[in-house]
């Protein structure tokens, strides 16, 4: 195993003992990721800007064990589409160690907070506390996080 740690992942977030998010983490990372016991990486980035992403994150993440999951959500452009995408990813992969990255880790406090309000029926203050620690949400995930509150019952 490497010696790189976990907490050098931009924007680490230990969420509880079966979900960690985080901003795109390296192939380094990733074998940390896996001898961590995640079984399953989750990737809402854009796989085609080298600055925000890995040469071949699929081949990466699967020849270390895990399930590989890319939903694409355009930073300016959030869809319900991927939302509900990322829902049904999340019910599959209930019994599994997740980790959801995308660049940042901004586009994944958003979806998880929708999950936990909309899915699991969470209070919004709680569901939202790993965004709010994250980032401040622009008026494009401002207005997608209402529309979709209103829309899909959270």
């Amino acid at each position: 195993m490497t010696d790189i740690a976990i907490e050098t992942i931009r924007n680490y977030r230990l969420v509880d003992d079966r979900l960690a998010t985080s901003g795109q983490p390296s192939e380094e990372h990733l074998k940390v990721i896996a001898a961590t016991g995640y079984e399953v990486v989750i990737n809402l980035a854009l796989h085609d800007d080298p600055r925000y992403s890995l040469p071949n994150e699929t081949a990466t993440v699967q020849s270390l064990g895990m399930k590989y999951i890319h939903i694409p959500v355009q930073f300016s452009c959030p869809t319900e589409e991927s939302l509900l995408t990322f829902f049904e990813a999340m019910k599959t992969h209930h019994i599994n160690r997740v980790w959801v990255h995308c660049a940042a880790n901004w586009r994944v406090p958003v979806f998880v907070g929708l999950f936990r309000s909309i899915v699991d029926g969470w209070e919004n203050d709680e569901a939202f506390k790993l965004l709010y620690a994250t980032w401040e949400p622009n008026e494009v995930w401002s207005t997608f996080i209402s529309s979709m509150l209103v829309k899909l019952g959270g």
